[in-house]
């Protein structure tokens, strides 16, 4: 309690006489004998107790503020009467509200805790006139009790300040601010996951676009829109608008189902629930003082006294008293803790989740609280968190208290301190609350797990009073290693209009009791990201749908178009011009002069109607459903499991791959870790040996003693290594092996930054292991298996214990940490040991402080003192693949580590170049000549079959990058170890390059790339490779396609997908990118072809892959065996469709001859239609089954794939040879035809004979061209032949019957087929034997 105050005011109206309660004369008071310092200058603001002590001489003229209640609480009784009953009392406050907005927009409110007592000044003299105050002046400024008075002011000063963020509060670009139960919701997007690439609104025009973007379907359509004009007719105007809805409603069709199955893919991630917690006020919430008030006025009413004239002051203030108490005292327990079950789609900002181990998080976080899973039951039990609720300062206002400051546990101590942030008791007692692991590879690639802390302001916090957290974030970024935001947790309950405005400065939020506490990266959960802890964490959702990290970082999904589809364009621009070329010929021919009252143009454009199906409609038709039977043999391959085409029209692209992008983690690597071998200076352990080393561990901190004392001892690095009696095994040289295979052990279980944790399953419990990098857990295992256990760890001390006595042989005190950083690359601990015995005090045991550190070979040799083994050690581990680590250790004085600690400690309060004179410090007076321990290699384990799977791919002539997240150093080993490098090339590093260096710099790293690109690898890190790409792009980039490997280190998403565009840009070759974590998204998508592995911590590279497998190694399949077929397979396709085609326009051009350049068709109606569907489709499209060679032979001769990659296959060589090939046979088959029948008018025999030798033509040539036989292609051909020999008695209209069952016609068919067929098939036999393709070589034939 404050001191009590002294009031001097002999002229103050007795608040006894009745005549003061009926007027309003003590209202009428002047400013100067309410606060005469008003009209002092200089002193109009002072709201402080030591101002207040300085004008003690005055204060016998103040007022008290209990008269102004008194003043009020009169007012209100009026309004109160006027608008009724306690539920208008919010109207009344916003009355209120509005003048003091008005009268005072920008004046800082006081609301600090010594504004509260009566000594104080209440209003300011810059904006209140020194006149007398009337009942109307007194509603225009609000003459409040202090509280309503203060929060009022507060509001003002707040909105004068919210313009800077108000759209940012309701818009997706700007910083946004929100309480937590805030009502109404701000609006903010949707936190749904969406792969899809088109709109119910978007689907049709973009379709259509990217259809007639193809010239061939736009040809076809003028062709279809010039039949309804009536001169350019010509037959039936369903035979050219039939095929092309057709090929649009095939088209198109596919398209909605691939996109429909996205949207399917989608919808199962965002109908995935998750736990959330509502607080809300209970049914009956009504505060104890409002309950007060309606009970005070039924007492009046039912005694028949007017509650206005007969009630006193005192009451009114008892009354006001009392609900303010109440309302902040009885607020939290009205709060309500429900747990809801809410789908990811559903979360909106400002929602609290409940998350627990290996959950995957679904939108941008904000950590309020966590508990290891232990401590949960009791922590969030809403009975028991209830007593620890804060109060609320409202009951200490009238006393002049300072707030309680909440202990640990929530309860409230007194204490006349203000509360600041500093004084706030940040956490509970429980280990390990306020931190969790959480795994981020499938954000950012990085294998470490990352430390994430709740904010102690809202770790001490119980669950309702979240409701008095405010929270303000910036913007939506697409940096996933920053964030800037602000917690701020108020007295008061936050409601929507407190939130609307800005957050106001520090010191107000101080004045007023608000606690601000600053968010940082390390406060926060993004996205797609994996809870690895054993823990139970509260959450606030800030950032949805897209404008998450993930979703910032994700470029658009976009149509793709396979490279073969635009070769098939680009050659039927070709038959275009040859079409038009024939098309002016023949009318040339006839002097473009007009016939059978036709002008020659008109002329003209029958004869390119004629002669259209020299680009075949049916082309693209064939190739459609020839790209969704490629797709189903690669889903129903058993080779290859688990496999999903999400988009069906590029399978092809597969055959024409030529740059693998490959992410590292989950792609490559299982990122499961192992210690697979350790180095002690004389010997090796590894494999089997590792058995010796446990016998060491064994027989170091064994039991076998010959006092009870020593049994129970501690050990520390000095104690004597001892071993079991008997033997050679007591040698010598086994007792110095013995002793530093101890040390080197101990040095592994005790320098590192792992946390040991219980869990339970299935009845039992099992210790696992939480750490930031899984280098660090393998190790840690590893001591443990060899009988090392690490038992307890916590902020200041670790236990060791022996695994076969299971006694706990090893305490230390941890002193400092130094972590390990990118620049760094190595951490550091000391230790202070306990020696002696458990029994003994903790102070009478004697210490030793020893200082361990561990790091790569590179940073660790200039440290450790002069040796002739570690360069050659750590050498052959890297070749082998394994990531090294060199441990040291120096033991320190305790005068010596008293000087360090000092010296550390005067740097790190250094305000210029901390870091730099912290790293000093700990070089100068630690890292100098360590004793050598060991070097340890661990092995981050493959997937299944990578090593030989990325060597196939090599010598199918891909060229293989590895873009990564991860370290330089993590990058190499794998890179080494999955033989992505061979042993015979050279690994060029470039890091830390920079804009700061001069421009030679970036020209002399990238010089020995010139010298030799065939046997050099690159690895460069992110910085450097943005470095690069800024400034030396086109070096870089037509230097970097050159070298067999490239591995790029700490790459971020949006490098990634950089990378793959301007490779595709530059080289215009097909990329293909592979990775498994929603990371490689952006990448997957910007490439030509994208495959998504399956991973365990999610599905989105996946689903926004084209296609989607379940291992690495199944990609090789994918590519040389499915993506070869395919391609070959279209290839054919194409180019017998534009012969069947382009055939019967030649017969169509020598008839148009022969009738004297007449534009009459040849072939009508039902004829054209059939040769181009049922009398030639079945077999044609029968080629998708064929293959030159089988399963075994092609990935026994991946050379096969690389001959793909030239386009020889589809070219415009082999194009034109088909060109010929259909001139002769056209020519040969009409021309021959007219000639031995000898009738062209009327044309029925003539047709039938040419008819027939067309179709017998195009199925012999069918049979010519398969390699491989299917009964399928059988069944085709002869089906196909009968179909058309059983429709000829149906073609009366169009043939001469009784000429066909006549012998003279089929000598002609016969004769007239085998001119056509022979020589063509005669020069190809000749044309292989000369020059055998590959496929043949490899078989043997």
């Amino acid at each position: 309690m404050s001191k009590a105050h002294h009031y001097h005011q002999p002229n103050a109206p007795n608040a006894s006489n009745p005549q003061s309660d009926e007027s309003d004369s003590d209202l009428e008071l002047n400013l100067q004998d309410l606060d005469p310092r008003t009209s002092e200058s200089g002193h109009g603001r002072s709201g402080s107790r030591n101002s207040g002590q300085a004008g003690q001489g005055r204060t016998e003229r103040q007022i008290p503020l209990r008269k102004l209640r008194v003043g009020r609480s009169t007012w209100m009784e009026r309004e109160s009467h006027t608008f009724g009953d306690d539920e208008d009392s919010s109207h009344v406050e916003e009355q209120l509200r509005g003048p003091i907005k008005e009268n005072n927009p920008s004046e800082d409110s006081h609301g600090s805790l010594s504004v509260m007592e009566d000594e104080a000044p209440l209003l300011n003299h810059k904006t209140v006139p020194t006149t007398l105050i009337g009942t109307s002046e007194k509603r225009r400024l609000g003459i409040l009790s202090p509280w309503r008075l203060i929060s009022l002011m507060h509001r003002g000063f707040e909105n004068s300040n919210s313009q800077r963020d108000t759209r940012g509060r309701h818009g997706g670009g700007t910083s946004r601010s929100f309480s937590i139960g805030q009502d109404p919701r701000p609006k903010f997007p949707p936190n749904a996951v969406s792969n899809a690439k088109y709109t119910a609104w978007s689907f049709l025009p973009r379709t259509l676009y990217n259809e007639f973007s193809f010239f061939c379907n736009l040809y076809f359509l003028l062709v279809a829109l010039s039949q309804i004009i009536p001169f350019l007719r010509i037959g039936y105007l369903s035979t050219y608008i039939d095929p092309l809805a057709f090929v649009l409603t095939v088209t198109l069709g596919k398209e909605a189902l691939d996109d429909i199955g996205r949207r399917r893919r989608d919808s199962e991630a965002n109908k995935e629930e998750y736990t959330v917690l509502r607080l809300q006020e209970s049914p009956q919430g009504h505060s104890g003082g409002a309950k007060r008030t309606k009970a005070l006025r039924s007492r009046s009413k039912s005694k028949g006294v007017s509650l206005h004239s007969k009630r006193t002051r005192l009451d009114a203030i008892e009354e006001e008293e009392e609900c303010m108490r109440g309302d902040h005292t009885d607020s939290l327990s009205n709060i309500e803790v429900d747990e809801v079950s809410i789908k990811s789609r559903d979360l909106k900002v400002g929602d609290i989740l409940k998350l627990g181990k290996d959950q995957r998080i679904p939108a941008d976080l904000v950590i309020l609280k966590s508990y290891p899973t232990e401590s949960v039951a009791t922590a969030f039990d809403p009975e028991t968190s209830e007593e620890h609720a804060p109060v609320l300062p409202g009951a200490f206002l009238e006393r002049g208290e300072a707030f309680p400051e909440p202990d640990g546990n929530g309860a409230e101590t007194k204490t006349n301190k203000p509360e600041t942030i500093e004084n706030f008791n940040h956490s509970r007692d429980t280990e390990g609350a306020g931190e969790i692991f959480i795994r981020t590879d499938q954000l950012d690639g990085e294998t470490d797990w990352k430390l994430r802390l709740a904010s102690p302001l809202t770790q001490s916090l119980d669950l309702r009073s979240f409701t008095r957290i405010k929270l303000v974030a910036a913007k939506p970024d697409r940096k996933v290693n920053e964030f800037f935001g602000t917690v701020e947790y108020s007295p008061q309950r936050m409601t929507a209009s407190t939130t609307s405005h800005g957050s106001g400065t520090q010191s107000q939020n101080d004045d007023k009791g608000i606690q601000t506490a600053p968010l940082n990266i390390d406060n926060t959960a993004w996205a797609n990201t994996v809870l690895a802890s054993n823990a139970t964490a509260l959450a606030v959702v800030v950032y949805t749908g897209a404008q998450t990290r993930q979703a910032l970082s994700t470029s658009a999904s976009r149509s793709k178009n396979g490279l073969l589809d635009f070769e098939i364009n680009n050659l039927t621009k070709i038959l275009f011009a040859l079409t038009l070329t024939i098309s002016i010929v023949l009318v040339a021919l006839e002097g473009f002069e007009p016939r059978d009252d036709e002008e020659w143009y008109v002329a003209m454009m029958k004869f390119l109607i004629l002669f259209s199906t020299i680009i075949p409609i049916s082309l693209r038709v064939n190739l459609d459903m020839g790209k969704a039977f490629y797709a189903r043999f690669i889903e129903r391959d058993q080779g290859i499991p688990g496999t999903v085409v999400r988009t069906s029209t590029i399978p092809e692209e597969l055959g024409r791959i030529e740059y693998l992008l490959s992410d590292k983690t989950g792609t490559l690597t299982q990122n499961e870790m192992e210690l697979r071998k350790v180095h002690v200076g004389t010997v090796s352990y590894a494999n089997e040996a590792m058995d010796e080393v446990t016998s060491y561990i064994r027989q170091s901190f064994s039991t076998a003693s010959p006092d009870v004392l020593q049994a129970s001892s501690l050990f520390t690095p000095s104690s004597t290594y001892h071993t079991s009696s008997g033997g050679a095994s007591t040698t010598r040289t086994r007792r110095e092996i013995g002793s530093r295979v101890r040390d080197l052990v101990l040095a592994l279980a005790l320098c590192h930054n792992v946390t040991p944790t219980t869990e339970e399953a299935d009845g039992h419990n099992f210790t696992t292991y939480q750490a930031s990098s899984p280098d660090e857990i393998a190790i840690v295992r590893w001591t443990e298996s060899v009988g090392l256990r690490l038992m307890h760890r916590d902020r200041h001390s670790m236990t060791l214990q022996a695994v076969d006595s299971s006694r706990v042989v090893v305490r230390v005190r941890i002193l400092d940490i130094f972590p390990f950083t990118s620049e760094g690359k190595r951490m550091g601990i000391i230790l202070q040991f306990s020696h002696g015995t458990e029994s003994l005090p903790t102070a009478e045991r004697s210490r030793e402080i020893w200082f361990y550190q561990k790091g790569a070979d590179t940073v660790m040799t200039s440290i450790v003192a002069a040796n002739d083994w570690l360069d050659e050690e750590t050498a052959n581990m890297a070749r082998e693949g394994l990531r090294t680590l060199v441990v040291g250790r120096k033991k320190l004085s305790s005068l010596k580590y008293q000087d360090f600690s000092l010296r550390y400690k005067q740097a790190s309060l250094s305000l210029q170049h901390r870091d730099s004179s912290m790293a000093r410090v700990i070089k100068e007076h630690l890292e100098r000549d360590l004793d050598l321990l060991g070097v340890t290699g661990v092995e981050d384990r493959l997937q299944k079959d990578v090593k030989p799977s990325l060597e196939l791919l090599r010598n199918a002539g891909i060229k293989i990058w590895m873009l990564t997240g991860d370290k330089v150093e993590t990058a190499r080993c794998v890179a080494v170890s999955a033989k992505l490098v061979s042993r015979t090339q050279y690994i060029h590093t470039i890091t830390n390059l920079h804009t700061d260096l001069s421009a030679s710099a970036a020209t002399d790293a990238l010089s020995l790339l010139r010298s030799k690109p065939d046997s050099t690898a690159l690895l460069i890190d992110g910085n450097s490779l943005s470095h690069l790409l800024t400034y030396h792009q086109e070096a870089f980039i037509s230097l970097a396609v050159l070298l067999p490997a490239v591995i790029a280190c700490r790459c971020s998403p949006t490098q990634k997908a950089e990378v793959a565009t301007l490779i595709r840009q530059f080289t215009r070759k097909r990329v293909a990118c592979i990775g498994d974590g929603g990371n490689d998204v952006s990448m997957i998508q910007a490439a030509d072809i994208g495959v998504g592995i399956v991973g365990k911590e999610g599905r989105q590279a996946s689903l926004a892959a084209d296609f989607s497998v379940t291992q690495f190694h199944h990609l090789t399949k994918l590519l040389v065996w499915h993506g070869r077929n395919s391609y070959k397979r279209s290839a054919k396709l194409a180019q017998f469709v534009i012969h069947r085609g382009l055939i019967i326009s030649v017969c169509q051009t020598v008839y148009s001859i022969s009738t004297h350049f007449q534009p009459h068709a040849l072939y009508r109606d039902w004829l054209t239609v059939g040769y181009a569907t049922v009398y030639t489709m079945a077999p044609v499209f029968s080629l998708v089954l064929d293959r030159d060679v089988d399963e075994a032979l092609a990935n026994l001769y991946p050379e096969l794939y690389k001959e793909l990659t030239s386009g020889a296959t589809l070219s415009y060589r082999t194009f034109f040879i088909w060109v010929a090939v259909s001139i002769y046979q056209g020519s040969i088959i009409q021309g021959l035809s007219q000639i031995l029948v000898g009738s062209v008018d009327p044309p029925q025999r003539m047709v039938s004979v040419s008819f027939t030798v067309l179709v017998i033509n195009e199925l012999i040539m069918v049979a010519c061209e398969v390699v491989t036989w299917h009964w399928i292609m059988t069944a085709s051909l002869l089906g196909t032949f009968a179909m058309y020999a059983g429709s000829v008695p149906f073609l009366g209209d169009y043939f001469d019957l009784g000429y066909v069952w006549s012998w003279g016609f089929v000598w002609r068919v016969v004769a007239i087929s085998a001119i056509s067929l022979v020589p063509p098939y005669s020069v190809k036999i000749l044309g292989r034997t000369l020059r055998p393709p590959s496929y043949r070589k490899v078989q043997g034939i």
